[in-house]
């Protein structure tokens, strides 16, 4: 047996899970890259405020997949990296319509061979927010699906008054009333937006999915979110060691690497679920996908990752959404 392996199995034989789903994960050797997991039959899920429950990993359609104005057609790489994602055991698959990539994700889904109910599929709205019933449906028909898992309103930026923002949530309101999302919540959102969709809602947003990782950990946020029962679901959680690097956290990273025997990307990963989020990666290489599973074989120590959030606070870096926000604005 691989030393790798041994530790894996050692770790998994105290792991406990947020439910008591069958948790496998089957290795093998690849050359430079040691032991990485192949295949993994269930990830861990973490339950949201209404009773459903999400993955703690997801694949994400954005970034490096987003569609530029004009580009048009099926991107069929995407297609066959999606597929492959689910092969793996990512059936936590998180879309946009501004990605322009529903269609691509729809027929992924069709193709993968995956039951509808093992999957939790996410999109957003923000290009026609203004008519947010009709949104979904033309979402929906696009991805080929009766209903998706989880629906956001993609951003806060759009409205031009607190009454704006209230009343788009009214209408996710209606849309999760429809049985068109099981779940609603909110992308790109500061504690002054939620509190004033929390004003006059009727349903907690289930989450709010932001840039969340060392380097831009939003303050109270996160602990606010907590206190409202609003996960907080991250993307963009790589930047350390992809965007910012040569930030005062590379050291720590580089050594909790080694301890674990995994990558810089795969420790910022557990991060980010250790800190009780979900965390949206991707890439068009299986052999990176396979690897970001490892991250189910070890966990940080409370010690380990209150030292990231620490060290992080010293370097401030926003990767998205930049135009909104002063130089220095953590918020």
């Amino acid at each position: 047996m691989y030393a790798g392996t041994s530790r894996a199995l050692e770790v998994l034989s105290t792991y406990t899970l947020h439910h008591s789903t069958p948790f496998f994960l089957f290795f093998k050797k690849k050359e430079g890259l040691g032991i990485m997991a192949n295949t993994i039959s269930s990830i861990p899920t973490l339950d949201l405020n209404d009773g459903t429950s999400v993955p703690t990993i997801g694949y994400g359609t954005g970034t490096a997949w987003f569609k530029t104005s004009g580009n048009t057609g099926i991107n069929h790489e995407l297609v066959e990296s999606i597929k492959t994602a689910t092969k793996l055991g990512y059936h936590h698959l998180d879309g946009a319509e501004v990605y322009q990539t529903e269609e691509e994700l729809g027929q992924a889904i069709k193709e993968s061979g995956v039951s509808r109910e093992k999957l939790v599929v996410t999109t957003k709205v923000i290009t026609n927010v203004a008519d947010i019933p009709q949104a979904i449906d033309t979402s929906l028909k696009k991805l080929q699906l009766d209903y998706v898992d989880l629906y956001l309103v993609h951003a806060p930026y759009f409205a031009k008054s607190k009454e704006e923002l209230q009343a788009a949530w009214a209408a996710m309101e209606q849309v999760k009333a429809s049985g068109k999302a099981r779940s609603i919540g909110v992308s790109n959102f500061l504690q002054s937006d939620l509190e004033t969709i929390l004003e006059t809602a009727k349903v907690v947003p289930s989450v709010n999915q932001v840039e969340f990782h060392p380097y831009l950990q939003h303050g109270n946020l996160v602990p606010y979110q907590e206190s409202k029962g609003i996960k907080t679901v991250s993307y963009g959680g790589l930047t350390p060691a992809i965007r910012a690097q040569g930030g005062p956290l590379d050291p720590l990273l580089s050594s909790l690497a080694t301890k674990y025997a995994v990558s810089q990307s795969e420790i910022l990963l557990r991060w980010i679920i250790d800190r009780g989020c979900v965390a949206i990666t991707t890439s068009g290489k299986e052999s990176r996908l396979s690897s970001y599973l490892r991250i189910f074989t070890f966990k940080l120590t409370r010690s380990e990752v209150d030292e990231i959030s620490k060290i992080g606070e010293q370097k401030h870096y926003r990767a998205f959404w930049r135009e909104k926000f002063a130089d220095d604005d953590r918020s």
